[in-house]
Formats: C-alpha cells, sequence, structure tokens
C-alpha cells in the first residue's frame, strides 16, 4: 500500500523524534513518501499530487488546519472512489477533527491505533460540509469568532504561543473593542423556510465538539456529527450578559444554547449567510478573508477515514 505523510514541522505539539518515530511505524506498515509543508496551501498541494496518482492513504502530522488543506486537496476532482482515504495523527493544539474520530489526542497513542486500522484496512465514511468552493471537516464561522481566530495568528507571527490565555485574551478584545455590537448584519436563509435576520454570528458545524478549552469540550451545537447535515448556531446581537450566558452554556456538558437571542438549527442541508458589510471568515480555525455572503451545503459519506 502507498502512502503519503504529510508533516506540519511547526505545528504546536510536534518534535523532529515524534516525526522520525511516526515515519518508521508507518514505514513498518505501508511503503512512506514524506512530504514536508513550506507554508499555507503546500498540504494541499502535496495530497492534489497524491490523489491524482496511485496514492491509497494519506497521513497527517499536524493540527486541524493542516487536516482541513489536506482535505481540500484530496477532494479538488470531488469525492468518489479513486480518492485516498484519510489518516490523521494529531500534533495541534486542540486536534478536534481526530477526537471527534475518537482518537486519543496524545499522538503516540494516536499513531498505534492509526497502525492497527491499517493492518486491519479499518476504515470510517464521513459527511462533510461546504462553504462555497471550501471544504471543511469540523466547523466554519462568520464574525467574533473568526475574529479573534484572526487576532490569535497575528499574535503568533510576533512569536506567541497558541496557548488557551491567548484564545481567550483575542476573544475579550475582540468582543470589546473589535466588534461593533450594536449592529446585526447577518441574515441567514434556506430552501423553505423564512430568512433568519439580525444575526451578529454564526458558527456552523459539522460535528461535536466546535473546539476544546484543553481538556473541555466547548458545544455550541451539540447534536452535530458526520452522519447529519451541518448545524448553526447563531446570536442575534451581542449585548453582554446575553454573551456571557451563551458562553457559560457552551462550557457545559449539560445545558445547550437557548434563550431569546439565540438562533439554533439542526441538520441542515444548505443554507446562505448574508451580510451587510464584509465580516471575519474562518474554516476549521483558519482565518481566510472577509465575506459578505457564503453558501453551505452537506456533503454526506464524502471521505473515507482511518480509525
Amino acid at each position: 500500500m502507498r502512502a503519503l505523510l504529510v508533516v506540519n514541522p511547526n505545528a504546536t505539539t510536534t518534535t523532529e523524534r515524534s516525526r522520525d518515530v511516526l515515519t518508521r511505524a508507518l514505514r513498518s506498515e505501508v511503503d512512506l513518501e514524506v512530504g514536508y509543508t513550506e507554508g499555507r496551501g503546500h498540504a494541499a498541494q502535496l495530497a492534489r499530487e497524491a490523489a491524482r496518482g496511485d496514492v491509497e492513504v494519506i497521513v497527517t502530522l499536524g493540527g486541524d488546519g493542516t487536516v482541513s488543506e489536506v482535505v481540500n486537496g484530496m477532494l479538488t476532482d470531488g469525492p468518489g472512489p479513486q480518492v485516498p482515504a484519510l489518516a490523521v495523527v494529531p500534533g495541534g493544539s486542540t486536534n478536534v477533527f481526530a477526537r471527534a474520530l475518537g482518537l486519543p489526542a496524545d499522538w503516540a497513542e494516536g499513531t498505534g491505533v492509526i497502525l492497527e486500522a491499517l493492518r486491519e484496512k479499518r476504515t470510517r465514511t464521513i459527511g462533510l460540509g461546504r462553504a462555497d468552493d471550501r471544504w471543511f471537516t469540523c466547523s466554519a464561522g462568520l464574525g467574533l469568532d473568526a475574529a479573534t481566530i484572526q487576532r490569535v495568528e497575528q499574535a503568533r507571527t510576533r512569536g506567541h504561543t497558541a496557548t488557551k490565555g491567548l484564545y481567550v485574551r483575542s476573544a475579550l478584545l475582540q468582543y470589546l473593542t473589535g466588534t461593533d455590537r450594536r449592529t446585526a448584519p447577518i441574515t441567514l436563509s434556506r430552501p423553505g423556510a423564512e430568512p433568519q435576520r439580525h444575526l451578529s454570528l454564526a458558527i456552523v458545524q459539522n460535528t461535536a465538539p466546535w473546539t476544546y478549552f484543553g481538556t473541555h469540550p466547548v458545544n455550541p451545537n451539540p447534536d452535530a456529527g458526520f452522519d447529519t447535515g451541518l448545524d448553526v448556531l447563531a446570536l442575534r446581537g451581542l449585548p453582554l450578559a446575553a454573551s456571557l450566558r451563551v458562553v457559560q452554556q457552551t462550557l457545559s456538558l449539560r445545558a445547550r444554547p437557548r434563550g431569546k437571542r439565540v438562533v439554533s438549527l439542526h441538520d441542515i442541508s444548505e443554507f446562505t449567510l448574508s451580510c451587510l458589510t464584509p465580516l471575519a471568515f474562518q474554516v476549521d480555525g483558519d482565518y481566510l478573508d472577509e465575506r459578505d455572503e457564503i453558501t453551505f451545503r452537506s456533503a454526506p459519506e464524502a471521505l473515507r477515514v482511518v480509525c
């Protein structure tokens, strides 16, 4: 079996030693090539070339951003039986996708599970989301959460590490100083339903949880899953009391976001978010750009994963 290992050497929790151990372990099971990413977009390029060749499995060592890039490269020509299977070894700070598949958060334990699954030829087919022409595995967002990610990425370029504290500080700064909380410019439109207007942010999920705060899951849309359509949490306005209540609910293991300002939708196949002025947009934890309209679609059974 031919396989490609795509390594992000800058991933938060990977080291040269862990990369060497993983490479040796995989070579005991497959005919392995290794590609090291050199910047944004390179993982997608490596995966696209592999998918158009005779590679049967693509393995990633990195975070959710690396996984998302690889998936987009693999699916350049669309889903189908010709697309390699994907195996994910966690190497980022949160590893939402790997953990949603039931893989251990530790890279060494995750490697053991992947090796066993390769020996047994064990795969699972999952659904993905699409935001216009961009595939996503876990989540996307328009507004505050995307602007927070943009702040974190800017801080990382200045040498800061992506810690829990950095995310909390960035979210607070964005909420208090970078967001116009008096306006609600987003409209959610979907076939066969009345538009949801005057929304301030929208979080779209293909699986749950949305992210982790350390080991604690954060669940805006707790019913989201790889075997259903997309779930959405949106807020009508961002007043302080209501915003704090929703944050508390998403951090709870029992409560789900609710209230007069909360719009919660489950298992949707298609919808469009539009806004009066462009807002920050993120996919799988990577800030992309600002958008004033995005169409989201669910793609059932789009990807085979080794797990």
